[in-house]
């Protein structure tokens, strides 16, 4: 009875002391393997690699899904180690500057910061190249237009009285959009959408009257003439209208498009003078009036100017009271082994109406975005040192018909 008096009570006093700390670690509920995962990552960040600023070029993904690209889907992806053209290059390597504008020039120059791409500007009031970066990449055969070609799709698509700048197309169960937004957020389904609407014959019509498949310059060495396929490629209208599949675009043609559309439907001849001779006694040739297309204009414009302000383009945007006019595109030339990245653009300063083509070559870094901001930097060294005050130039009275100009627009042609 003693030693049961004695031992009962020691034993009570033993797990009370023990009980508070081991009880709870018995009971407690073992941590899940994605609670471990996550407690190590955010471990590991914090000891080996504070966060720093983001990159000036952000890399360019090929994949739509929010989450990282795993090494095994890295593998198995098409694109894995696919291409093969170096994102930096000397991109006035081999160039012959004579009679360009130098003061753009060395804008051009300094807005691609070593980047593997070509610019081209030119003056929408005359057609005058003002300077062309990387020549021999710009006069090339042409390289898939990405959606670029969005351009063309809007002008056929309100040309035939199909669409226009509000007509709001349903998309999908729960996505509604209108024309200034698609070409805003470059939206593929409702460009598809209108090359399925029209047709191959319809669009190549208007493709034609733009200009593609032709060169557009006036005796300029070493143009070539891209390509316009002769019929519907493989993955359809809606792709060709959407992707720019089976088409080869050159920086020189969306130039001529963008010439267009920013004086209301003059085409001329792009001209490259390379003397100060031929600069002095330049005068610009009209090569095709598509003056009826003024509507149609109007009406892509504020996407245009969407695609700066809230969409696809915003690197290019530098003053709210000059606004510039774009349209980006990002995709891979399969034939090239490039990815590619567009920015077709242009400003309004009083009566100065300058057309910037910038073209990306590289791997994942390049993107229409990134493009968008070669563009957006250029003007902004021009804005800066007062270029277009220094340099006004209303449209030009002695604008002639060249002698082989094409036939203006009619609903005959």
């Amino acid at each position: 009875m003693v030693f049961k008096r004695v031992l009962i009570p020691a034993l009570l006093a033993l797990l009370a002391l023990v009980g508070p700390v081991s009880l709870p670690a018995a009971t407690a509920k073992k941590p899940s393997p994605r609670q471990v995962a996550i407690r190590n990552t955010a471990t590991r960040t914090t000891a080996s690699s504070p966060r720093t600023a983001k990159p000036l070029l952000k890399k360019a993904s090929f994949t739509r899904g929010r989450a990282p690209v795993s090494r095994y889907r890295q593998r198995r992806s098409p694109y894995a180690g696919f291409w093969t053209v170096p994102n930096f290059a000397d991109a006035t390597a081999g160039d012959n500057i004579d009679g360009e504008d130098l003061a753009i020039r060395r804008a051009a120059v300094e807005a691609l910061n070593g980047l593997n791409g070509a610019v081209v500007v030119s003056d929408a009031n005359t057609g005058r190249i003002l300077t062309m970066v990387n020549q021999k990449l710009a006069l090339q055969n042409g390289f898939q237009p990405c959606s670029t070609i969005k351009i063309l799709a809007s002008v056929a698509g309100v040309m035939e009285g199909e669409y226009n700048r509000s007509k709001v197309l349903k998309l999908s169960r729960r996505e509604y959009m209108d024309m200034t937004v698609a070409l805003a957020r470059s939206n593929n389904p409702y460009f598809a959408t209108i090359g399925r609407k029209l047709g191959y014959e319809k669009i190549s019509y208007y493709a034609k009257l733009l200009g593609l498949g032709e060169t557009a310059g006036l005796n300029i060495p070493g143009e070539q003439p891209g390509i316009w396929p002769d019929k519907e490629v493989a993955s359809g209208i809606g792709m060709m209208t959407s992707f720019g599949d089976g088409i080869n675009l050159t920086p020189l043609q969306l130039t001529s498009i963008l010439t267009t559309v920013a004086n209301g439907g003059t085409m001329y001849y792009l001209q490259y003078p390379r003397s100060q001779a031929e600069v002095e006694s330049f005068t610009p040739q009209v090569r095709r009036r598509l003056a009826q297309f003024q509507t149609a204009f109007d009406e892509i414009r504020p996407g245009m100017q969407g695609a700066v302000e809230f969409g696809s383009g915003r690197r290019a945007a530098y003053e709210d009271h000059e606004p510039i006019f774009g349209k980006t595109g990002t995709c891979t030339h399969s034939d090239h082994k490039t990815h590619l990245g567009w920015f077709g653009s242009f400003n309004e300063v009083g009566d100065r109406r300058l057309v910037v083509t910038v073209l990306l070559t590289g791997g994942k870094l390049v993107s229409g975005p990134v493009a968008s901001g070669v563009a957006g930097q250029l003007f902004r060294i021009l804005n800066e040192s007062r270029y277009f005050a220094s340099n006004p130039q209303p449209p030009s009275p002695n604008a002639v018909v060249s002698a082989d100009a094409l036939p203006a627009y009619s609903p005959e042609n």
